[in-house]
């Protein structure tokens, strides 16, 4: 819906929004593919200087999975992924910390300045936030009457987050910014999905919405057809889709992660364009939105 010609009428038509959502809690996932293009990354932390200007309390989670292949190409490092989720040796674990806590954070919150938004850049690691454990090898069948273990690597499945660093920065009107990583009480570091972490961190902090923002404009009826769109689905909707073979690759932490924060009590989750200009906002503020809003099915 565009603002209306007086920017008085879109103010009070704003205003039932702004009521709900002043004080609330917003968690925003950022895909690495968003934050690997400067002008994506820049109108993206516009959009969040807004929501936080508002007096909405916002978490940021970022990947940069796109960053992570390039230096492991560059490294000659392999780049192996299944079902969607990275296969994490120790050397591209140590990768994975120079671009995560490294270039992704620090870019954003570079950008996080320049509109005035403070910014804290962290990780699970710090104050013990997300305390996790290596992931168990997967079955993956028999092969000359034996079974055939694949594992993951140094990748790490939650177990505990603590929100307390969270709830104290945001108390001070702080943005926490974090970085894929996790840790286990014996000093182990782990790459941990970031999808998964900001499904966890909006149900532990109770947020009213999580966002995913990507590089397509939202659920994709096909995944090669931008316009197939579906702009607004109940949980049992992604569940069919999932279960026809319709989401791979990096769909499927997602869909994962989106039925963990409506199980755990976030109230929708959006999936938004981090290309289309002000898509997060609009999905905020307008009752067409932009891109997918995915709620429970009693919710629907």
């Amino acid at each position: 819906m565009p603002f209306a010609a007086n920017p008085y009428d879109a103010l009070k038509g704003l205003s039932k929004y702004l009521r709900q959502f002043r004080g609330k809690t917003f968690v925003v996932k950022l895909g690495g593919e968003v934050l690997d293009d400067p002008e994506s990354r820049r109108r993206v932390v516009e959009q969040i200087g807004v929501l936080w200007t508002l007096s909405i309390r916002v978490v940021v989670v970022h990947g940069g999975g796109a960053q992570l292949d390039q230096l492991c190409q560059k490294l000659n490092l392999p780049i192996e992924k299944q079902g969607g989720r990275r296969v994490t040796t120790a050397p591209v674990l140590d990768a994975a910390k120079m671009v995560f806590k490294g270039v992704a954070n620090t870019d954003l919150l570079a950008e996080m300045n320049r509109v005035g938004v403070p910014g804290v850049g962290l990780s699970g690691v710090d104050a013990g936030l997300i305390k996790a454990k290596k992931r168990a090898p997967i079955y993956l069948g028999e092969a000359d009457g034996k079974p055939q273990l694949f594992d993951f690597g140094f990748v790490g499945d939650i177990e505990q987050v603590d929100p307390t660093l969270l709830e104290h920065l945001l108390a001070k009107d702080y943005v926490p910014v974090l970085a894929p990583l996790s840790g286990s009480p014996d000093g182990s570091v782990y790459n941990t999905n970031a999808d998964t972490i900001a499904s966890q961190l909006a149900t532990v902090l109770g947020a009213e919405k999580l966002f995913f923002v990507l590089k397509v404009p939202g659920l994709l009826k096909d995944m090669n057809n931008p316009s197939s769109l579906i702009t607004f689905a109940a949980l049992s909707k992604l569940d069919e889709m999932e279960a026809r073979g319709e989401l791979g690759g990096g769909m499927l932490p997602k869909a994962a992660a989106i039925r963990g924060a409506l199980n755990g009590g976030v109230k929708s989750v959006h999936m938004v364009s981090g290309v289309q200009p002000d898509a997060l906002l609009v999905e905020c503020f307008t009752n067409e939105g932009a891109g997918t809003m995915i709620v429970k099915d009693n919710e629907a």
